[in-house]
């Protein structure tokens, strides 16, 4: 399957903003690290809504034929990482996201906001 990064990373963030995350952001780490092209961060409100959300989005890009190389942290439901090779997600509780603040740590990254309200419908088959 080849998609684009920013496309996937884009729908991603709007799968994760319809399912009612908060704060989500796109980081474009891509002149910083080889390790990937984006993060996407959000948060839920609790250990079960960060499961939600790591469900709805490997369910919706599933259905493109998308699926992530690897899941960490599910059980715990604290921080979900999902990986998509050259896009990462991270889904945290807000005391996680509040703890670890990759908004900080990368703070070199170029932050992408997402509007919910922007049609980010792509073809990435």
């Amino acid at each position: 399957m080849t998609f684009i990064p920013e496309q996937l990373a884009q729908k991603a963030a709007k799968i994760l903003d319809e399912k009612k995350a908060r704060d989500v952001v796109i980081l474009d780490i891509s002149r910083l690290t080889v390790l990937a092209d984006y993060f996407v961060i959000a948060t839920g409100s609790n250990a079960i809504h960060v499961r939600a959300l790591a469900d709805e989005l490997e369910e919706k890009l599933s259905e493109s034929g998308i699926f992530p190389k690897g899941i960490e942290g599910y059980n715990e439901a604290r921080w979900i990482l999902l990986d998509y090779g050259d896009v990462i997600v991270h889904i945290f509780n807000g005391p996680d996201r509040e703890y670890y603040d990759l908004e900080r740590l990368w703070a070199d990254a170029i932050t992408i906001n997402v509007d919910s309200k922007k049609d980010l419908t792509y073809n990435i088959s």
